[in-house]
């Protein structure tokens, strides 16, 4: 359920001239979360990594919980992307200051991805919802 809860808020950094469109007063809000956002989004990345990296490590759920292992993958996927494209500023910064081909391979990749934010945003929302849902339905004992 943690991880439907953190990716609804994720998805909601991600899409502020949707939130912005619907509340106008989330003005205010979304401006106090942003000189944090490339942190928020470089824990997400790690945090999203790590999940599917536990979803591989537990392959075995595919046959006695296939819909709970595909959301948590899909979910864990979702925030991973959406943690790169929020902390990109700062990765870039950081992680790729010295090594000039990975700079430029992440440049490639953000630029393919960044027009597709809004809509990936949109998508976190929907999945955080199903993973909330399918903790409830699909609990692992």
């Amino acid at each position: 359920m943690i991880y439907g809860i953190t990716l609804i808020l994720l998805s909601i950094i991600a899409v502020p001239s949707l939130i912005l469109s619907k509340k106008p007063n989330a003005k205010e809000l979304l401006e106090k979360v942003e000189p944090y956002q490339g942190w928020i989004g470089i824990v997400f990345c790690g945090w999203g990594i790590w999940g599917l990296v536990m979803a591989i490590l537990n392959v075995g759920w595919l046959t006695s919980a296939p819909i709970w292992w595909i959301t948590l993958a899909a979910g864990n996927l979702v925030e991973a992307c959406l943690g790169f494209l929020l902390g990109f500023p700062l990765i870039n910064k950081f992680f790729l200051s010295n090594n000039e081909k990975a700079r430029e391979k992440a440049v490639r990749i953000r630029a393919q991805v960044a027009p597709k934010q809004g809509n990936l945003g949109i998508l976190g929302i929907i999945v955080g919802i199903w993973m909330i849902v399918a903790s409830f339905l699909f609990t692992i004992a």
